[in-house]
């Protein structure tokens, strides 16, 4: 028996929630995965999963031998890692996860860049809309909007960004120009991820939080959208700066409210503690994060 093959495979199991998903994730047949479970546990003289037709659990003994898997497969790939050289020189293959906009705005760019400065490194920029799961889905680096939940992850802050109310000079001629948000009930607006039948914004005054109802006359499920139907004078949209910087920047839309906008958010770089850094990662952090502070920057002052 390979133990160290049959030990990722419980992993897959129980991270996967069922045996069905590990042979999925590891390109083997269910019938592989479950006799391979068997003769872990006979070699082990020990019952570590009970199996029954909605889920897949732990016994006691499966809850502590996991845990161990977890070690020895963690050091293991650290040990494989430095013997490749990936701790002495940045080389090797990076997974780095962001927001859709911002990942083709700001971080492509910078990839470009890196890519240049260091030949031994290949990068997989994956960009989603979604919290990605560093250890599930074997990413290196996320790159994070909003505030962090505490974990074990490290985050370094690169930036901040704030919600942004904006509208084309066009509409502002034709509607007028809100100087309150409880005035957009009287506007047209654009709502960018709405589910709900009432939308609302949120806004701070006087160092509280104000939730204002509005009137979407189109609910769009992109950023992309809520800017393109801003510019072409459909209403009023909320949406990040960074997304509207350039839009705002060449006139096509104006900045309402400021003094009314919610609190910043933090732009973090995301990635797991412990043990050595890879130098691929360290690299790419040192080399993408004074660029994307002056980026934002730039974007923040945009009025």
């Amino acid at each position: 028996m390979d133990r160290l093959a049959a030990m990722a495979l419980l992993v897959a199991a129980v991270d996967g929630g069922s045996l069905s998903a590990a042979g999925r994730r590891l390109g083997m047949p269910l019938a592989t995965v479950s006799r391979r479970i068997t003769d872990l546990e006979a070699h082990l003289q020990t019952r570590l999963l009970n199996r029954s037709s909605r889920r897949l659990g732990l016994t006691d003994a499966g809850e502590d031998y996991l845990a161990a898997c977890r070690r020895i497969l963690e050091t293991v790939d650290e040990a494989e890692r430095a013997a490749a050289g990936e701790f002495r020189a940045p080389r090797g293959t990076l997974v780095v996860t962001a927001p859709i906009v911002f990942g083709r705005l700001h971080l492509l760019p910078l990839a470009s860049q890196f890519l240049k400065a260091y030949p031994d490194v290949d990068l997989r920029l994956q960009l989603a809309d979604r919290v990605v799961n560093l250890f599930d889905d074997h990413v290196d680096l996320a790159l994070r909007i909003g505030a962090l939940p505490d974990s074990s992850l490290i985050a370094t802050r690169v930036a901040t960004i704030r919600r942004v109310v904006c509208a084309s000079p066009a509409y502002l001629r034709r509607r007028g120009v809100p100087t309150h948000p409880e005035q957009l009930s009287a506007h047209d607006c654009v709502a960018f991820e709405s589910r709900t039948a009432a939308p609302h914004w949120r806004f701070r005054a006087d160092n509280s939080e104000l939730l204002v109802p509005l009137r979407a006359r189109l609910a769009v499920n992109t950023a992309e959208a809520a800017i393109d139907a801003a510019i072409a004078g459909v209403g009023i949209t909320a949406v990040l700066s960074y997304q509207v910087a350039t839009a705002i920047a060449d006139g096509k839309l104006r900045r309402l409210l400021q003094k009314f906008e919610p609190a910043a958010l933090p732009v973090s770089l995301v990635y797991a503690g412990g043990g050595r850094l890879p130098q691929k990662l360290r690299a790419f952090i040192d080399f993408v994060a004074p660029k994307l502070r002056a980026r934002l920057a730039q974007d923040a002052g945009t009025d």
